[in-house]
């Protein structure tokens, strides 16, 4: 599976020019359907605005699906402009719907190409980063003398752990990437001398996992 780069979850920034408001509302969607979806809830939320121009690109690279609109702005002058944006990001599975409140300065042409792509851009800046991973969910049942050692190797080898129950012997879940965990099943043998094995208990080839995001804030606003 192609790894890249999605939304972690939907951020909203806004910013204003020449007293119209520019507000970009950015999410991941992961179909046409939920995209159309998106962007009908955000065009319902922002019923009054002036214009709510969406775009979105569904899938990566050679297999993504595009779509941008002008929603009544001058031809190519808003919907073409977020669209480049978000082709220029790296992100696949986003939306963007970008609501214009007009301020009663026009802006011209040359002036909402560069509106429409600076909103988008501004909500980039803070939008959190995500992966679409191919996982395996492991158990590993650990003698308390182990217990800390487990963890540590966990940590080394990149894997998150779900849930710990104590009992007679720990029983760990955890949650790896699955090129990780060949690596961690070697060295949960060699600590233990062959005697501990991490079973895979369920695979998933799409989870979704956060990474670090340039300003980790959730929604946020800008002047």
């Amino acid at each position: 599976m192609e790894r890249y780069h999605i939304p972690a979850r939907e951020t909203r920034v806004e910013i204003r020019v020449l007293n119209s408001r520019f507000v970009a509302t950015a999410g991941p969607v992961f179909s046409v359907q939920e995209a159309k979806a998106f962007i009908a809830r955000i065009r319902r939320e922002y019923a009054d605005a002036s214009h709510n121009v969406p775009a979105f690109l569904v899938g990566h690279g050679a297999t993504v699906t595009a779509h941008c609109h002008d929603d009544g702005e001058p031809s190519g002058t808003a919907g073409r402009p977020v669209l480049a944006v978000l082709r220029g990001s790296g992100l696949g599975d986003v939306a963007v719907v970008v609501t214009r409140y007009f301020g009663g300065t026009k802006l011209g042409t040359g002036g909402l190409v560069r509106a429409y792509g600076d909103a988008v851009r501004a909500v980039l800046d803070v939008l959190p980063r995500a992966e679409k991973v191919a996982t395996h969910t492991v158990l590993i049942e650990i003698p308390y003398s182990y217990f800390e050692r487990i963890r540590l190797a966990v940590a080394a080898h990149h894997g998150q752990i779900l849930d710990e129950e104590f009992a007679a012997e720990v029983t760990v879940t955890a949650l790896f990437a699955v090129e990780h965990y060949p690596a961690f099943q070697a060295a949960l043998k060699e600590l233990s001398n062959g005697t501990l094995e991490a079973l895979v208990v369920h695979t998933d080839e799409a989870t979704i996992m956060p990474l670090a995001a340039p300003n980790d804030t959730g929604d946020a606003q800008a002047a």
